[in-house]
């Protein structure tokens, strides 16, 4: 071993802590317990990594100390005796870290009878390793907020089985779809003064790819994860010329795309291409086709809607619901005509979210120059919006048209 810098210390311990939990959460039957223990091997580990260095096998070293805490602190409560020995029994040596674990402590963190939120802020939490402040910052609520329904998440899986998330290719899809919850809390944020979350678009990415890399080459849900990976990939290259030097959100046809980041457009369009040779296509998969159509495109009017409307009509299949079926309204429009996607709007009104239906209906009575109305919608969604860049950009466009 020898000293490292802190951005190898710090990835260290990101890849180390699931993985150490999840073997403490098998071994003491409690999360908080397991949690516990792994905070203290942590907090050690803060303090004799950069002086002594990377241990060979950080993961293991976790649990070797998580492993002696927790059975200090449960050697003077009799009542807990028995796991005491048992944990005691068992030793923590490296080849107990197996990467199975950090993948089930994946789903049982996605648990069913978990809220999607609470499954969001665990995940964060147990498997991202970021503190609760952090999780707060990310999600944009509070931190007594955030801390309660994650100390409600770890009450209710108190006594649940690390081997009780289930079949994985069920429960995968549950953690795909939290996965690609905080990737879009992060790449379009509800609130805020900010579109976007970088550190938090980071650790989603961060995180699908964790769980990828855990995934054997036959496993039936890998193509649907390489899948959510390319999405964020091609959704993540867009992120520098998101707003403008103001703080106003650009939308994707007026971007400045020499800004866009082409590894990572050149990385989720090969990661893609792999998947859709692999299993017929799911909506992860779909939605990534959509972003690299956008990406690949090399500019505004070089876009080829066809094959967008083309996606979305397959999408629509697979993930039917107002999101979608907003997506085909505005590719409909492009391919077709503004009038035409403005009554698949019409048709989704009162079952879509107000805020996206305005802003759909806005750019589409814009292409269709009706510029009142459109100026109009524009003002409802300036409204609506609790983003700050996003209010921005609708209440600018509802100013160019009413002039």
């Amino acid at each position: 071993m020898k000293p490292s810098p802190l951005g190898a210390l710090t990835a260290a311990v990101r890849s180390a802590a699931p993985r150490a939990l999840a073997v403490m959460v098998r071994r003491t039957g409690s999360f908080d317990d397991a949690e516990d223990a792994v905070q203290e091997a942590l907090l050690a580990a803060w303090a004799q990594w950069p002086r002594e260095g990377i241990p060979d096998h950080p993961a293991a070293w976790l649990v070797s100390v998580a492993s002696r805490r927790y059975v200090d602190a449960v050697r003077s409560d009799a009542a807990r005796r028995a796991r005491e020995e048992r944990s005691a029994r068992e030793e923590p040596g490296g080849d107990a870290v197996q990467a199975d674990d950090t993948l089930r402590l994946f789903l049982l963190c996605c648990h069913p009878t978990l809220s999607p939120a609470s499954q969001m802020a665990l995940t964060l939490r147990c498997v991202g390793g970021l503190t609760t402040r952090e999780i707060a910052r990310g999600l944009l609520a509070a931190e007594s907020a955030v801390a309660q329904r994650i100390s409600r998440a770890k009450a209710a899986l108190r006594g649940v089985p690390l081997e009780s998330a289930g079949a994985l290719a069920d429960r995968v899809p549950v953690l795909l779809d939290v996965l690609s919850l905080i990737h879009t809390e992060a790449h379009s944020a509800v609130e805020g003064e900010d579109i976007t979350r970088p550190l938090l678009s980071a650790e989603a990415l961060r995180l699908a790819r964790l769980l990828l890399s855990l995934a054997r080459p036959d496993d039936p849900w890998r193509p649907e994860a390489m899948g959510l990976v390319a999405l964020m990939l091609l959704t993540d290259a867009r992120a520098p010329a998101r707003v403008d030097a103001d703080g106003v959100l650009v939308p994707l046809a007026l971007q400045d795309r020499s800004l866009w980041r082409a590894d990572l457009i050149a990385e989720g369009a090969a990661l893609l291409t792999d998947a859709l040779t692999r299993e017929r296509a799911g909506r992860y998969q779909v939605r990534a086709a959509i972003a690299a159509v956008h990406d690949e495109a090399v500019t505004a009017d070089d876009t080829d809607w066809r094959q967008i409307l083309g996606l979305y009509e397959v999408l629509r299949r697979l993930d039917p619901g107002p999101v979608s079926e907003l997506g085909r309204a505005v590719a409909v429009g492009e391919v077709i005509g503004p009038a035409a996607g403005l009554q698949i709007v019409a048709a989704w009104e009162g079952q879509a979210s107000p805020l996206r239906v305005a802003a759909v209906r806005a750019h589409l009575l814009d292409r269709a120059d009706r510029a009142a109305e459109a100026g109009r919608e524009y003002e409802l969604a300036a409204r609506l919006t609790r983003n700050g860049a996003e209010r921005r950009w609708f209440l600018r466009k509802a100013g160019e048209l009413h002039h």
